[in-house]
């Protein structure tokens, strides 16, 4: 195999300097080497950001066609680079055939097990085997404008049909391969897929995975009329696969069939891309809608200046490709830019918690993005680990999912960072397609559990309860994004017009788009974020409706009702509690019967971590559930108010347990 694998040019010297107490700026050399490194951009961007992404879009895209008009906005919904023409597998793929890039490492997988080889790919293989797969599809019946669901873990093979749906224009949904089949099949529902791709199976903490056995039970009461399996695993493994007969494909013998060539669908800039289902504060799941150029354009600027990509760079985000962080800064954005990627399959920390730091060493990665739910984990593990391995190729960090503390900031910086390397805190949504604030690594300032500024070309603000700007430093309240929006925002909900304007639109009205979190207001516009101000968790950085897991957990024939909140937690930022009442008649289920029902409907990521059987919950007069007043007896926290109540006393009762299953 014919490759190019760089070494990095820089040393190990100091990237990042204390100005003062916990606050780091870039060095010289930094600022030199960094894509963007004049502050003047934040205060430039915002004097026509419209035309500023246009001049980001020519410079950073390949164009069939450019745009007739830049941007257009009829509230709630806007449109991006109308009349233009492009294609998302094109642009990380065919436009670096033909110079060095195509010899280039595309992809570098690390496969769970030790035994297996790692796996490295050039453009140029990763070019045909997209081109094959693309074919696959077409003669399979799949055309511009069907959904198809991916169901995967990470490997090569996911990219690749990822990059195969976006060539033929057809958009696909990819499902999280650690969720229920039952949460699969609400999403091949929803989406009306008629083709599902997944594996046989694959390795998780050194166990065997069947995919495909949750794959078959997903795809009863669907549209499903295809499915084609990668063999990850096989039956020669002990993988017993259910292959039906007309509806049930190997990869593999498609692949060999196919034509070398597909061209690549025209598509406009505002087609459809894909559907990424999040939660929210509905039981059911949301498809989120993004389009093509604008969403790309996003991609590109965001992942080269933020995590500062150069061609010598090996760079792996840690995020599953079922997460929108792994479409946009796993797939997308870096393939797009033209840089190597790293991926893996398994747990960071099988065979032992040193295997993050093992795979850092191994590949000689230089920017590594996480989740303060992982730097959590490794730090509570000890210092013990990282220092068995030579990190010093790692020049710059990030964290992604949640607020970071300040502990974990800290360790990450000085243990895994040597002190040296800048830490980029993003945050973003599903809904805004890629980060919307961050530092920039050749300004700054890195500044622990602040996450930064606006990205340029953006503006938000935080709003008070009476949608009034707070301007005072070390406010706080609501942050909102202010038109022209970021060229990778959402562009609706799939099938779901009213859904969408309430989610987004209604709090502050249609002008201005509401993002759910909360926010303070710092010093030059940098922002700390504060979390979640509705009724969606985040556990271990992915989003979860306390409405679906009621709705979930009332399934049990003894459930009468229950009401879910989340409480702080060490490792994973987060964790879901459940209130349960038991129906009259039926006595306490076994709280392991609620965990499984939680388990095989959802996925083992909403675990609830404590159960609690009460008599009743605290609710207003109307009916209204207090989950506020159930968060704050769950960590100890002054009740305030309780005048609005329909029941006062139960809280008293309630309180009891929680110290009762304390003792």
């Amino acid at each position: 195999m014919s490759t190019i694998f760089f070494k990095p040019k820089f040393e190990a010297a100091t990237f990042v300097k204390l100005l003062k107490e916990n606050y780091y700026i870039p060095t010289e050399a930094m600022r030199q080497r960094a894509w963007v490194a004049d502050e003047k951009i934040y205060e430039e961007s915002v004097k026509d950001p419209v035309g500023f992404w246009a001049e980001l879009a020519k410079e950073g895209l390949d164009w069939f066609k450019t745009w007739d008009e830049a941007y257009r906005w009829q509230p709630p919904y806007f449109k991006w680079f109308i009349g233009a023409k492009v294609n998302a597998s094109y642009n990380a793929l065919d436009r670096h055939m033909g110079g060095w890039r195509e010899n280039k490492l595309a992809i570098i997988w690390e496969p769970e097990p030790l035994k297996e080889p790692t796996v490295k790919i050039t453009y140029r293989e990763l070019y045909r085997e997209v081109n094959r797969f693309a074919n696959v599809l077409k003669t399979l019946g799949v055309k511009k404008g069907d959904r198809v669901g991916i169901y995967m873990p990470m490997m090569p093979e996911t990219h690749v049909a990822v990059l195969a749906c976006a060539r033929i224009g057809a958009p696909h949904t990819v499902v999280f391969s650690a969720f229920s089949a039952e949460s699969l099949r609400e999403r091949l529902q929803d989406s009306e897929a008629k083709t599902l791709i997944t594996t046989d199976g694959y390795y998780r903490r050194g166990k065997m995975i069947n995919l495909k056995e949750n794959a078959d039970k997903a795809v009863e009461e669907t549209i499903v009329e295809k499915i084609i399996v990668v063999k990850r695993i096989g039956e020669e493994n002990g993988l017993k696969v259910n292959m039906v007969p007309g509806r049930d494909y190997w990869w593999h013998e498609l692949r060999e069939t196919a034509e070398k060539y597909c061209a690549p669908e025209v598509m406009d800039s505002e087609d459809l891309l894909y559907i990424l289902y999040t939660s929210g504060t509905t039981a059911r799941p949301k498809g989120v809608i993004h389009e093509t150029g604008g969403y790309l354009t996003q991609a590109y600027w965001t992942c080269k200046w933020i995590f500062d990509i150069h061609d010598e760079d090996i760079y792996w985000c840690t995020s599953d490709i079922g997460w929108v962080t792994g479409h946009t800064y796993a797939c997308y954005g870096p393939l797009i830019i033209g840089a190597t990627l790293l991926i893996y399959e398994g747990a960071p920390d099988y065979p032992d918690p040193g295997r993050v730091w093992r795979i850092i060493e191994k590949n000689g990665v230089t920017i590594f993005y996480t989740a303060p739910t992982l730097i959590r984990m490794l730090m509570k593990l000890g210092d013990e680990y990282p220092k068995k391995y030579d990190l010093t190729s790692l020049r710059l960090l990030g964290t992604v999912g949640e607020p970071i503390n300040y502990d974990a900031w800290m360790w990450y910086f000085n243990m895994i960072g040597q002190s040296r390397c800048p830490i980029v805190d993003t945050w973003w949504q599903t809904e805004t397609g890629g980060i919307l604030v961050s530092a920039l690594p050749g300004i700054g300032p890195f500044i622990p559990s602040v996450a930064g500024r606006s990205f340029p070309g953006t503006v938000h603000i935080v709003l008070d309860d009476d949608g009034k700007p707070v301007n005072q430093i070390g406010g706080e309240g609501y942050l909102v994004q202010v038109s022209p929006f970021a060229p990778g925002m959402l562009r609706g909900l799939w099938k779901a017009h009213e859904k969408y304007v309430d989610a987004y639109w209604s709090k502050f009205g249609d002008k201005i788009y509401f993002a759910g979190d909360g926010a303070r207001v710092l010093e030059n516009g940098n922002f700390r974020f504060l979390g979640r101000v509705d009724d969606v968790m985040k556990v271990a950085g992915h989003r979860l409706s306390t409405a679906e897991m009621e709705t979930t957990l009332a399934r049990h024939p003894a459930v009468a009702e229950v009401a879910v909140i989340a409480i702080p937690q060490e490792i994973k930022g987060e964790a879901p509690v459940a209130f349960v009442i038991v129906k009259q008649g039926f006595t306490a289920p076994d709280p392991k019967e609620l965990v499984k029902i939680v388990d095989t409907t959802i996925g083992p990521i909403a675990r609830p971590e404590k159960i609690y059987f009460v008599e009743d919950l605290p609710k207003t007069r109307s009916g209204k559930i207090m989950r506020r007043l159930l968060r704050k007896l769950s960590v100890g926290e002054a009740l305030g108010d309780t005048t609005t109540l329909m029941n006062p006393e139960v809280l008293e009762s309630i309180q009891a347990r929680i110290a009762a299953e304390r003792r």
